[in-house]
């Protein structure tokens, strides 16, 4: 397996320039998340979650699982646990409830609707390779396609109820697995919190802490580079070998 050093290294110019475009438009996403009124249905529904209290945290995780089993895609409401909750408890918060949404989503696949999901395998050539890896290695390559995901999220939740994984492996390695990008995630809505604030006229610290904040979030954005170009590099190793 190769060093963090080799991996960033290998990132090369090119490497950089596919990092700093998703990350540009993911600053241009999280603005316009603060401060544009395309966001007010969201708004509505943050502030709906806000209003409810010591609640307000279980309705969101709650929303979550919702969203997820629904094939709804979690980066808004990801950006809305920062947004809300700021990075710690946005973290922790988008962390249990994307964790409990995939296994409700493989119980859904495993045991309620599996014909169907049988149906949606056969759109998704790949995941023949990754079936037949979770038979060797199930916890990896779990932990492996969710750093670096081969298939859509949403889908890849139901497929794995094709599979023989255990729930156990699934529901650690899903949660090791997603935890770089929706701590990325999170911090990103929560700088659209703060930029928010500062349009409202609300101060959020001097100079210092925005300086803190950028280099918060370029070493977020380098680990998880990094760490998801690693993983995406063992996991077609993976999945090669067991094409073969």
């Amino acid at each position: 397996m190769p060093t963090p050093t080799e991996s960033t290294s290998a990132l090369g110019a090119g490497g950089w320039l596919r990092v700093a475009a998703p990350a540009a438009l993911m600053i241009g996403l999280t603005a316009a998340f603060a401060l544009l009124p395309v966001g007010d249905y969201l708004k509505s529904l943050l502030a709906w979650v806000d209003a409810l209290g010591p609640w307000g945290p279980a309705a969101f995780v709650a929303l979550y699982v919702l969203a997820t089993v629904l094939f709804v895609p979690g980066l808004v409401l990801t950006l809305g646990g920062g947004f809300l909750f700021g990075v710690v408890w946005g973290s922790l918060l988008v962390s249990l409830a994307s964790v409990l949404g995939a296994v409700a989503a493989l119980l859904v696949g495993r045991y309620a609707a599996r014909d169907a999901v049988r149906g949606m395998a056969e759109r998704f050539p790949k995941f023949a390779a990754i079936d037949k890896g979770v038979e060797q290695e199930g916890f990896k390559i779990v932990l492996l396609t969710r750093l670096s995901p081969l298939l859509p999220f949403n889908a890849l939740n139901y497929l794995y109820g094709l599979t023989g994984v255990r729930l156990r492996d699934y529901t650690l390695a899903s949660w090791l697995g997603m935890l770089p990008a929706t701590v990325l995630y999170v911090y990103f809505g929560s700088l659209a919190g703060d930029l928010a604030r500062v349009a409202s006229g609300e101060g959020i610290g001097g100079p210092w802490k925005w300086a803190l904040l950028a280099v918060g979030l370029a070493a977020t954005v380098t680990v998880t580079v990094v760490v998801t170009r690693m993983a995406g590099r063992a996991l077609r190793e993976r999945v090669d070998s067991s094409d073969e």
